[in-house]
């Protein structure tokens, strides 16, 4: 037996995916004592700034935009009680196809060996018993979260630790009523191409393919919170239009797929820990 407690690590891509994909886990488990640890790969330089402005406009300012975010993510992790924040503060590469992939020093530019050694650090001095991160393709395709994920599973291979390994997904289930939900606030929403809607289509996985759910309905609020703590970023944030009673009701599970595992433990589980307690 061991005094060390239990220990989650979260690996994101910007400031606001903690509180998207893993709020609700990252609040319940930290009610239930688990050290929960957040890794925030990028600055979000790429986000909006004050008042709307987008990257690239005029008035735009990545140094500005990367404090502010930097500011809101702290103040998430605190409506979150998140134990440990880690940045590692690579340069936001923005979304697919923008020129500031391929600026020097952005996320998606570093070698996955290099960001992989930074984080095979950090796990070696938490040693989470869970790791949480996204599957090979960001879940959308987003190169910071594609890299994240790159760097995720290389540092796991440079550790000699086994931690029970999630990637965050989302049950196609789900993805039909997100898209129901958005065409109610946005009646106006024009119906996507084929083309789009064959890509959305494939985004989550079939129901029967999620091994975890975990519910987390009690910590909704916080989550949602802690999305409201990114408030220069509003405009992007979907969720935030439904208001909290609604948004607890849509958003009160999230899903995983473990694909690593030295527990035994069965699925589909209902909790990110089981055969660890």
């Amino acid at each position: 037996m061991t005094d060390r407690p239990l220990t989650l690590m979260a690996v994101h891509a910007h400031p606001d995916d903690e509180a998207t994909g893993t709020g609700g886990v990252l609040a319940r488990y930290a009610a239930e004592g688990v050290r929960t640890v957040l890794v925030t790969c990028t600055d979000g330089r790429c986000g909006d700034g004050t008042g709307g402005v987008k990257p690239g406009d005029p008035g735009h300012d990545p140094a500005a935009v990367a404090l502010m975010r930097r500011q809101e993510l702290k103040a998430s992790c605190d409506v979150l009680k998140v134990s440990d924040l880690e940045l590692l503060d690579y340069a936001d590469s923005g979304m697919i196809g923008w020129p500031s992939n391929d600026a020097p020093g952005s996320f998606w530019q570093t070698p996955v060996e290099e960001g992989a050694a930074r984080l095979a650090e950090l796990m070696r001095h938490y040693r989470p018993d869970v790791v949480v991160t996204y599957d090979e393709n960001g879940f959308y395709g987003h190169p910071d979260h594609i890299q994240a994920h790159r760097i995720t599973m290389a540092a796991l291979e440079m550790t000699a630790l086994t931690p029970k390994v999630y990637w965050t997904t989302m049950p196609r289930s789900m993805m039909q009523r997100f898209g129901e939900t958005m065409r109610e606030f946005h009646e106006d929403m024009p119906e996507p191409d084929p083309a789009e809607a064959a890509a959305m289509a494939e985004i989550g996985l079939p129901d029967d393919e999620i091994t975890t759910w975990v519910d987390t309905t009690a910590f909704s609020g916080q989550k949602f919170d802690a999305l409201a703590a990114h408030a220069s970023q509003g405009e992007n944030i979907f969720f935030l239009k439904m208001g909290k009673e609604r948004f607890g009701e849509l958003m009160g599970m999230e899903t995983f797929v473990r694909v690593k595992d030295a527990t035994g433990a069965a699925v589909p589980e209902n909790d990110l820990f089981a055969g660890l307690r």
